[in-house]
């Protein structure tokens, strides 16, 4: 079993890479199955996230309306003590900008907001989610991995990371890619490393009494 950062520019089987938040529209198209904005974060910025202490990360789990993010994600980082400055505003920028792209490309009224803190083994097995699209992006720590079943079914034989602070939009099993491409992903498995991840996680609702 191979582990690679995913660095290719053009398509790797269902998921391509683009260069701007505007190509992350692509995943609308039949052939795609999923979409990574391979973008760079800011040195200042990955150093400060990388060094809060754990504790000091926020965490929430709420369904709002995507004009509500940054009020949710301010809240979150004031629970958790998150230092005030520029890069926790940084931060909680950037979470309101991809929640309101998200809602965008799916004309969703409603998104279930996930901010996750991670140190063990979450979601380790090779999977699909039940829901039409998600968006994850991992602002500190190993980001998503992903690759194409084989066609036992098997785990993939390639792995892929999606890099850091790079968001990836998959199409789930309530929005199947026809034929099935066999695209997979997983939690990087972390348990024992010492390493925290920050996860935000965002799935499109109609409804917003639907359970979680």
């Amino acid at each position: 079993m191979t582990v690679q950062r995913f660095i290719e520019p053009a398509r790797t089987r269902s998921v391509i890479s683009t260069p701007s938040p505007q190509g992350m529209r692509q995943v609308r198209a039949a052939e795609v199955g999923g979409v990574i904005w391979d973008r760079e974060t800011l040195a200042s910025f990955q150093t400060w996230i990388d060094g809060l202490s754990p504790a000091n990360l926020p965490q929430t789990r709420v369904i709002l309306r995507p004009a509500a993010t940054r009020d949710a994600v301010t809240a979150a980082c004031v629970t958790a003590g998150t230092p005030d400055g520029p890069e926790r505003r940084r931060l909680i920028d950037d979470v309101s900008a991809l929640a309101n792209m998200f809602a965008d490309i799916m004309d969703a009224r409603w998104l279930r907001l996930r901010l996750d803190v991670v140190d063990g083994n979450a979601c380790r097995r090779f999977h699909v989610d039940r829901t039409t699209a998600r968006l994850i992006c991992t602002y500190r720590g190993t980001g998503t991995q992903f690759g194409v079943a084989q066609r036992d079914g098997a785990d993939p034989e390639t792995i892929q990371t999606v890099p850091t602070g790079s968001p990836l939009v998959m199409r789930g099993t309530l929005w199947p890619v026809e034929p099935d491409p066999g695209l997979r992903h997983r939690s990087p498995p972390i348990e024992g490393s010492g390493e925290t991840r920050l996860v935000l996680i965002l799935d499109p609702i109609d409804d917003p009494d639907e359970p979680s």
